[in-house]
């Protein structure tokens, strides 16, 4: 007989559930209610009137439709240039035999735990001196270069199952390295390309630092959503509404390759089943 399943679990979710969708209802809320019903509270509503006067005003004063083409383009080139980049990579260091290939492995995913601010001022004296400031490759460079810390050891992790008979048949058959790394080796390893490109694309659109620090002219929507927060006056309103701009693409890109990400993420061994 079939045990009885316990609810605590189902409950402890729903709570956290609740707790983390509360914000997201409170941002909405403040967003289309004038800001002199919103600075009461927002969950208050003993006076509640509909306006769209601050998505009209953020609009109109910031520039939020450029801002947002700078940000896709942004996560769309360091996502698919690391998407790209990764699993090569791991396959070199998983399946190549060069010098130095381990202490190099090393180097490269220590950097995981090198805060990125440490870095900031070393690379902003070195675009300023290739003349790379307020260029989109001073922040380009670095959201690949970056990201091969975590990126490559999650690929290679995936392939340390991956059954080194189909690299070895491939070699037999006269396939040279790029030839089995991408006939053999990356159709079996596109779950893990593709938690990586997830992770990376919602990493990027949503960085702050280094669009700030190198890029002046077209700026992507975090630097814009710093620059609307006010000091001398309150703008929860406008703040808000770039702050929904800001997350809903990241949001509507996870929810669509949520599978995707799971079973990149989950994913144990190349070989199939």
């Amino acid at each position: 007989m079939i045990g009885r399943v316990p609810r605590w679990p189902t409950v402890i979710v729903g709570i956290v559930a609740v707790i983390w969708v509360i914000p997201i209802i409170g941002i909405v809320a403040t967003s289309i209610r004038p800001l002199a019903e919103t600075s009461r509270g927002w969950w208050r509503i003993d006076e509640f009137t509909l306006t769209l006067s601050a998505w009209q005003r953020v609009w109109e004063a910031y520039p939020l439709a450029p801002a947002l083409g700078t940000t896709a383009f942004l996560a769309a080139v360091a996502t698919l240039g690391t998407m790209l980049l990764t699993p090569a990579a791991a396959y070199a260091f998983h399946f190549l035999k060069f010098p130095f290939r381990r202490l190099l492995l090393i180097i490269i995913i220590n950097a995981f735990v090198l805060p990125q601010q440490v870095v900031v001022i070393p690379l902003f004296q070195l675009w300023r001196e290739m003349g790379l400031i307020d260029n989109f490759l001073a922040v380009l460079i670095p959201y690949v270069g970056l990201s091969f810390a975590w990126s490559i050891y999650l690929v290679k992790t995936f392939l340390e199952d991956f059954p080194p008979e189909l690299v070895e048949a491939a070699r037999i058959d006269g396939a040279g390295p790029l030839q089995t790394f991408w006939f053999v080796v990356l159709p079996n390893t596109l779950n893990s390309v593709f938690a990586v490109g997830i992770l990376q694309f919602l990493w990027t659109w949503n960085a702050l630092l280094l669009p700030m620090l190198y890029l002046r002219t077209n700026v992507p929507l975090p630097v814009i959503l710093a620059r609307i927060n006010g000091t001398y006056e309150l703008n929860w309103d406008l703040q808000s509404v770039a702050a929904i701009v800001t997350t809903i693409v990241p949001l509507v890109i996870f929810l669509v390759f949520q599978r995707q990400f799971a079973s990149g993420s989950q994913a144990r061994t190349g070989a199939k089943e």
